[in-house]
């Protein structure tokens, strides 16, 4: 199968806009959104017969949209909170909770007052958190609620705000930073119908029987690419306590090929999805015929993939269809995880494989490198351990650590963070020169770092994206 069979170049770069951040907006790339919705039944066959993904092309709503499902996506994916600090941790459990509750409003209510919408969802939650279904959530301090609740529930309703701002759901006229305090000023929400709407990529929960299933098997029938039976609902799903993949199986004479067709998108979900893929783990990517379709896809949405028997490692050297900026920025955290990495490629290995790496490795790798730059990471100053999990979280992110469960030590009762590298780290060349001892190159940074592993046909691979350049300063 040639790879311009399935995707027509001209729609490569939608389509790889698309799986990064699941649509296309007219205001906000209108010529990518004129080409998608021009080539709209390409795009469409193409996700639906290679990921098994829908995509709706909404022209009310200028908008052209994506609907990813994934069963096994990485525990540290999902949203991130924007805020004017530099760190974006993940949106928690209570800010995702009112996603859901302010976009219930505004189908009610399109536009609406950020006042009466906080009204709303306290509304809401107070007439079901005693029965246990909805979190208490007050936003007036009185006698059961501090100051500091209250505040906290507001700056919920501010992030779930900003998120559906981002994704193009919402139009906020007025300040939100203000809206987090009690006194302070108004603003106003206005959201579209069409494209709250949208926002739903499941099945409809009314077919997919949620009320039958027990909680913690909600979010596998949401993913899931069928309507459950009888037996789905009967045994969790698998004879064996519901071990076994929902959608492959499903039952009926098509079990056979439906069972080959999930293993496939299961597969190339994770290739175009994730930074990096352990082909060991799933028997498709082994396969002469699986590997061949999997490369096929990624040439035909313009992605560069490196192959190795242990590691697939997926790239985009124009950056249109990745969402994360490794190892581009002068963030600290970003300096130490760059120096994490160059450490990773350049340790030895324990019996032919990669020995974990603890939180006390990477401290007492700061702290060599603060003897020699003692002005380094000044603001982690006797906070070491808070600078290695930071390093640690951004090449999780992207793909070269994978967080790994350990039982309490014996003697502290408490786990010690350690992390398996991936292949990817041994893929990566990280330099680091000294700086110059003159004043001027002193006060411009002084110590650069530069990341990257070229392919074979000298292009440079996507997640993470790779600096242009041989070198970029970065401490």
């Amino acid at each position: 199968m040639r790879q311009d069979t399935l995707l027509p170049p001209d729609l490569a770069d939608c389509a790889r806009q698309l799986a990064a951040r699941g649509r296309l907006l007219a205001e906000r790339d209108p010529e990518l959104y004129r080409t998608a919705v021009l080539g709209q039944e390409q795009l469409g066959k193409f996700f639906a017969t290679e990921l098994g993904w829908r995509v709706d092309v909404v022209e009310h709503a200028d908008m052209v949209r994506l609907h990813k499902r994934r069963q096994d996506v990485p525990g540290t994916r999902g949203p991130r909170l924007r805020r004017e600090s530099r760190d974006r941790p993940l949106a928690p459990r209570l800010v995702l909770i009112v996603v859901a509750l302010v976009c219930e409003q505004l189908w009610r209510r399109p536009r609406i007052t950020v006042n009466d919408l906080m009204q709303a969802v306290s509304q809401v939650c107070a007439a079901d958190s005693a029965d246990g279904l909805l979190p208490r959530f007050r936003i007036v301090p009185d006698e059961e609620v501090g100051k500091r609740e209250a505040r906290e529930n507001r700056q919920s309703i501010v992030d779930a705000l900003r998120l559906l701002d981002a994704d193009g759901t919402i139009v906020f006229e007025g300040d939100l930073d203000h809206a987090v305090d009690e006194d302070g000023a108004d603003g106003v929400v206005a959201a579209s119908r069409d494209r709250l709407s949208a926002r739903f990529s499941s099945l409809s929960p009314s077919l997919l029987k949620l009320s039958q299933l027990p909680p913690d098997r909600h979010v596998e029938a949401l993913a899931s690419d069928r309507v459950p039976d009888d037996a789905d609902v009967d045994d969790g799903g698998a004879e064996d306590g519901g071990e076994e993949d929902w959608d492959t199986a499903a039952p009926g004479e098509h079990n056979a090929r439906t069972a080959t067709t999930v293993r496939r998108h299961r597969a190339v979900r994770r290739l175009v999805d994730d930074p990096g893929t352990d082909p060991v783990a799933d028997d498709y990517l082994q396969s002469s015929t699986g590997r061949n379709r999997a490369l096929n896809v990624l040439h035909a949405l313009g992605l560069v993939g490196t192959v190795r028997r242990d590691w697939w490692q997926v790239g985009d050297p124009t950056g249109l269809g990745s969402t994360m900026d490794f190892p581009h920025g002068r963030r600290m955290e970003r300096q130490a995880a760059l120096a994490l990495l160059r450490h990773l490629g350049t340790r030895p290995m324990l019996d032919g494989g990669e020995a974990p790496v603890t939180s006390a490795e990477i401290e007492s790798l700061f702290e060599r490198i603060r003897e020699r730059l003692p002005r380094w990471a000044a603001a982690y100053d006797r906070q070491q351990a808070a600078l290695a999990r930071a390093a640690a979280s951004e090449l999780v992110d992207a793909g070269f650590l994978v967080d790994v469960a350990e039982p309490p030590d014996q003697a502290t009762a408490t786990p010690e963070p350690h992390w398996r590298p991936t292949p990817a780290a041994r893929m990566w060349q990280v330099k680091v020169t000294e700086p110059d001892t003159s004043d001027s190159h002193h006060r411009s940074g002084g110590h650069h770092t530069s990341g990257g592993h070229q392919t074979s046909d000298g292009t440079v691979p996507k997640r993470p994206v790779v600096p242009d350049d041989s070198e970029g300063g970065l401490w």
